[in-house]
């Protein structure tokens, strides 16, 4: 089958890609800030062109479902333009994406999510499927996360993360003419910039603390995505999608 989006197909196409392509995968995303230089559907636009990529590499072994464009963003509300959902809307949405595909015979499905603030609510909707759908076997996968040792081989500041060094660098290689490259500034880049609250949200090994955007960042950036570059970025997406590959040539051996 040479599409790989479910989309693309018939109903009677559909019906036989359950079998042909037992994988279909999910982008999940965000509409929110990303500081000035980044647009805000960065968090969508990463995961669906790594479901591109997965699924080209699986030559029709998984098929590419609908994505979800919106996540939970409440921490970013004070940054105009973004929207938000709460967790029990976004996992709603999931779970009844899933259950759809589910009532039409696929038992494998992968969210791949853009946005770590959709985290939390894709590991309640795994753990409900374990009672309602005990055949189902439901996964998700962040995106830079997988890619670990390549971020921390490209200097990235003290303080980093969103819209900084890693994401920017992903976005010049993936969607460069959306890149507004003049206006890539620094955000938070030291630890001695943030609040004695802000900075303890921060710290890792300890209890986990929700705080604002706008309270960790004046523009909404961690780091500096001046520091970015296109070969960063294809570095981290070849990293992560081999990651994700590898595992679904695992999981389709199962």
């Amino acid at each position: 089958m040479s599409r790989h989006r479910l989309g693309e197909l018939t109903t009677e196409e559909a019906q036989a890609a359950v079998l042909a392509s037992p994988v279909v995968l999910l982008p999940a995303g965000a509409f929110e800030q990303h500081g000035p230089g980044l647009p805000l559907a960065t968090d969508l636009i990463r995961a669906e062109h790594v479901a591109e990529l997965v699924a080209a590499k699986l030559a029709g072994r998984a098929l590419i479902g609908p994505s979800l464009p919106v996540g939970v963003s409440p921490h970013h509300l004070a940054f105009t333009g973004t929207i938000s959902l709460s967790t029990t809307t976004f996992a709603t949405l999931v779970r009844e994406y899933c259950e759809s595909l589910y009532r039409h015979g696929w038992r494998r499905i992968l969210v791949i999510t853009g946005h770590g603030g959709n985290n939390a609510a894709l590991g309640t909707v795994a753990q409900d499927f374990l009672a309602t759908h005990p055949d189902l076997q439901f996964a998700w996968t962040p995106l830079t996360a997988l890619a670990g040792a390549v971020v921390a081989e490209m200097n990235v500041s003290e303080v980093h993360g969103h819209s900084g060094e890693a994401e920017t660098a992903q976005m010049l290689y993936l969607a460069p003419e959306l890149v507004r490259t003049d206006l890539l500034i620094p955000g938070t880049v030291t630890l001695d910039e943030l609040t004695p609250l802000a900075r303890l949200s921060r710290k890792d090994g300890h209890p986990k603390l929700a705080l604002r955007y706008d309270r960790l960042s004046p523009n909404g950036v961690l780091g500096d995505p001046r520091r970015a570059t296109a070969r960063h970025g294809e570095s981290i997406v070849d990293t992560v999608v081999n990651r994700i590959v590898g595992y679904l040539d695992d999981w389709l051996a199962t």
